[in-house]
């Protein structure tokens, strides 16, 4: 029987340490290429590229693997896989990662990382981001591996619903061992950003993005929660959007007759 096809992509750029992680660990699951945008794309979220060219170059940087680097955003890298790299044939996998830095609870709009996948989603692919919650050039993803290796298991083993991602999250390595997975909700939480008015040597005001994350879930089912207490946390996604109980509400509470 023939491998499984799996395509692997990132945000933070193909000569990422995450990536290259992830890359091994795929290629004891099946034929692995590597789609990735040549430069880091970090909070992206699902850009794609309209008014500028891409460029894809085959990269030899993986030993025994087919790779190209794209000078677009993740979800172009997906793009460009299907349309032109793959053509005939269909991923049986998609994942994206592991990314450095967390992309937990509202940063799953934002993440790149994510977005890869979601793309794959959309295109009928079982599709994974994977995002260690340790933002160090130089973290240890020695302890996140075998999880990786799980969760991708089942995915190819089992199929995923019509639509669905999985952000999967780790916590960063402690003097513990991880507790286990725990499939979870999105945590109830957000940014609370501060623009940082600074000024350049020619005394030109620019603006920095700072800020807090706040977390206003008390629940124990939630990815931030799983985090904290040294779980992985697996919360499927969807790309549909529509708020169905605003639907409901909106039905019976407002008056559409003029």
């Amino acid at each position: 029987m023939s491998k499984p096809l799996i395509l692997v992509s990132n945000d933070d750029g193909i000569t990422s340490r995450g990536i290259r992680v992830l890359v091994g660990i795929m290629q004891k699951l099946g034929e692995v290429v590597v789609v990735a945008p040549d430069s880091p794309q970090s909070g992206m979220g699902h850009a794609i590229t309209i008014g500028n060219t891409i460029r894809l170059d085959e990269e030899e940087i993986f030993e025994d693997v087919v790779a190209y680097k794209s000078s677009g955003t993740p979800a172009d890298c997906v793009k460009l896989a299907k349309h032109y790299i793959f053509k005939d044939r269909k991923p049986d996998l998609v994942v994206s990662g592991i990314n450095h830095g967390s992309n937990t609870s509202i940063s799953v709009l934002y993440s790149g990382t994510m977005s890869a996948a979601i793309e794959g989603a959309i295109e009928g692919y079982p599709s994974i981001g994977f995002s260690l919650c340790d933002y160090s050039s130089k973290a240890d993803f020695s302890h996140v591996e075998e999880f990786i290796e799980r969760i991708a298991k089942q995915v190819l083993d089992h199929g995923m619903p019509k639509g669905v991602a999985l952000n999967v999250n780790f916590p960063p390595k402690r003097n513990e061992s991880l507790k286990g997975i725990k499939l979870c909700r999105q945590a109830r939480a957000k940014w609370q950003e501060e623009f940082d008015e600074r000024y350049d040597p020619n005394g030109r005001k620019y603006f920095w993005l700072a800020g807090n994350f706040v977390n206003f879930d008390k629940g124990e089912d939630n990815d931030e929660w799983a985090i904290a207490n040294n779980y992985v946390s697996v919360v499927p996604c969807l790309f549909d959007m529509t708020a169905y109980h605003g639907i409901t509400q909106m039905n019976e509470e407002w008056d559409w007759e003029e």
